[in-house]
């Protein structure tokens, strides 16, 4: 598997990254002032320099003067060793010097220059700026003077050459430093996720109850750990369901295996007559049908949990439906001597094999819990946005502690029904899954004069 950067590395180098950049872009910033004011300083000093020679040029007249000149020059320029000056007169034999071997050749290549200032190294390693002029000379049998004037700033040079230097190595230390404080930074940062990642890797069926705490955590991290621990949540709920579900289902499955191995046993302990054998083939054959019931709830269940139910989009119309359950339970009834009414018109899109079975569930569910001689009640409303159908029984209420739970799988409000013959327990659950293929959404209001179950579905 290819090996890549850490995230925490990643910031650390693009922090360091930005960092170097500014701070070359400051270090250039302030080499270039730096060199910008040195060069100020070194034509200020160097025009100082020519000035001076050219007041003492402007008392020259005569060949005389010249004697004079050059001890003028001596004093007043003594001290001054970074100062070089090359005077001559070209169409006589004499000239001034003064530091000249600092000039080399320099003199040869600039007097025709059109650039009045010039820098130059010599080979002893020296950095000097001059300035090469023509004066009128003032002196009989010379026209002009030749003024070659050098100014050392080896000490400027060797200056921003140190600067350049602490800067460069300023750089270095300080994006070195700012890349270890990006990398602290960001894996202080990040220890949220670390400590996401370090609770994802002790999960277990065991150890769902594991909850990150948001207190001390950034706010761009608190999103992703409250997603986090509502992941944790779901997954210990839908657990938690799924052991119940497995539990319930092995207790649903024993009864019946129970009672037919124990019909079968009986009916092998002795030798029977034919009729006995078929009364015993009958029984079980009821078992048989309890378990082919519960074991296809559990399919529809199973697809609907894996989103595998029809798409509704058919028009169905629940007053159509409702009446045609009426007349299949109307037998079921009568024999309890219960009164079925139903009132009201709608129509949703749905499928209508599945919206039967659940409207079936409710109300053999509300014929099942209602006392004999008792009323139970149908209703339709058409809305604008859907169909609101209830169905109201008398009977014993809903514990309200109960009421939010009779929709699990194999609940039963009362633990101590008998189980044979009283249906599954999936009914409602089964319910719930068709409402909410449909986009609707049921619920249940429970007092001791009246039970009703509403469900909403909307229209498209």
């Amino acid at each position: 598997m290819r090996k890549t950067l850490s995230l925490t590395a990643r910031l650390a180098l693009l922090f360091a990254s930005m960092a170097c950049a500014f701070l070359v872009f400051v270090a250039i910033f302030i080499d270039r002032s730096v060199s910008a004011h040195f060069d100020e300083l070194d034509l200020h000093d160097l025009s100082a320099k020519r000035v001076q020679v050219e007041a003492l040029w402007s008392h020259i007249h005569s060949k005389d003067d010249l004697k004079g000149l050059s001890l003028r020059i001596d004093d007043a320029f003594v001290g001054h060793d970074t100062v070089a000056l090359l005077i001559t007169l070209p169409q006589t034999s004499w000239q001034y010097t003064l530091n000249a071997d600092k000039f080399g050749d320099i003199h040869t290549q600039l007097h025709n220059s059109l650039d009045p200032f010039f820098k130059w190294d010599t080979a002893g390693g020296g950095h000097y700026i001059g300035q090469s002029i023509l004066l009128k000379a003032g002196v009989p049998g010379a026209s002009e003077v030749n003024l070659l004037i050098g100014l050392d700033i080896s000490h400027h040079v060797h200056f921003l050459e140190q600067l350049r230097l602490y800067l460069g190595l300023g750089i270095g230390m300080a994006t070195l430093l700012a890349g270890l404080l990006g990398w602290f930074a960001a894996y202080k940062g990040l220890a949220p996720i670390r400590k996401v990642a370090s609770t994802a890797r002790q999960l277990s069926a065991k150890r769902l109850a594991e909850r990150l705490s948001t207190d001390d955590a950034p706010a761009e991290m608190q999103e992703l750990i409250e997603a986090f621990n509502g992941m944790l949540e779901r997954l210990e709920a839908s657990f938690r369901r799924l052991n119940e579900f497995s539990d319930d289902i092995a207790h649903e499955l024993r009864s019946p295996v129970s009672n037919l191995m124990t019909e079968t046993q009986v009916a092998l302990s002795r030798i029977r007559s034919a009729d006995e054998y078929r009364e015993v083939l009958h029984s079980n054959l009821e078992e048989f049908d309890r378990l082919a019931r519960m074991i296809a709830d559990m399919l529809f269940l199973a697809k609907t949990d894996n989103g595998e139910l029809p798409t509704p989009l058919k028009t169905v119309h629940l007053d159509r439906e409702v009446i045609a359950l009426l007349e299949f339970y109307e037998a079921l009834a009568d024999e309890k001597q219960l009164r079925l009414t139903f009132e009201g018109e709608g129509w949703v899109r749905g499928e209508p094999l599945m919206l039967r079975r659940a409207l079936s569930n409710l109300l053999s569910n509300a014929i099942r819990h209602t006392h004999s001689g008792e009323h139970i009640a149908i209703n339709i409303h058409q809305q604008k946005n859907g169909v609101i159908l209830t169905i109201s029984n008398p009977g014993e209420p809903i514990p309200a502690d109960q009421i939010s739970r009779i929709f699990d799988r194999f609940y039963r409000v009362d633990p101590s029904r008998s189980r044979h013959g009283d249906g599954s327990g999936l009914g409602l659950s089964i319910t719930r899954s068709i409402v909410e293929a449909h986009g609707g959404e049921i619920s249940v209001e429970s007092n001791p004069v009246l039970t009703t179950f509403m469900i909403r579905i909307p229209l498209a």
